[in-house]
């Protein structure tokens, strides 16, 4: 596939001049626009790295998430509520890492009809090659430093918090928290 040739001007910002110049200065459409072309070179850029072992990034994150457990596994219901994904897209995750070998379904023996997704010897292997190779362009973003990295975190956390991810430490209710 053929590398689309660079523009020799912004897109977005000519974007948000033709948008000010139509209904007036709304700097969120050129944000919202970023990110969203942020978001489509990340996945491609990441994409690319763990295709080659079977993986989108979402199983990718699946099977992080189980070597990140004491055990190795974890309920359905834990990955998609730690992934933030609804149970339907944990399924299919689960079944094409089960198909490929790299997690094994077991009974929850604390729950009669729950189900554990257990990551395999191979899937640790797999996960952990594909690791390597996405920290080696860290994960997309090489043309960042690490406070930028963390910047970038910080000024897209207020959008997660209203969105309802997760409950920041200064609104957790009395003995909150939990992992």
């Amino acid at each position: 596939m053929a590398k689309p040739l660079a523009l020799d001007f912004d897109p977005i910002a000519r974007a948000d001049e033709l948008w000010t110049r139509r209904w007036g200065g709304v700097p969120s459409m050129a944000a919202i626009t970023s990110v969203m072309r942020a978001h489509q070179i990340l996945l491609s850029r990441v994409d690319a790295v763990v295709k080659p072992y079977g993986l989108t990034f979402a199983r990718y994150e699946a099977l992080v998430l189980l070597t990140f457990s004491r055990t190795g596994r974890l309920p359905l219901s834990k990955i998609g509520e730690r992934l933030m994904v609804h149970p339907t897209s944990v399924t299919n995750t689960v079944d094409r890492l089960e198909r490929d070998g790299l997690v094994a379904r077991r009974p929850n023996p604390a729950d009669g009809r729950g189900v554990l997704a257990e990551i395999t010897d191979r899937g640790r292997d797999v996960v952990e090659q594909a690791t390597r190779e996405l920290m080696d362009i860290e994960f997309g973003l090489e043309g960042y430093d690490p406070e930028q990295c963390h910047g970038i975190f910080e000024v897209l956390r207020p959008l997660r918090i209203a969105a309802g991810d997760f409950i920041p430490p200064s609104q957790e209710a009395p003995g909150g928290g939990g992992a």
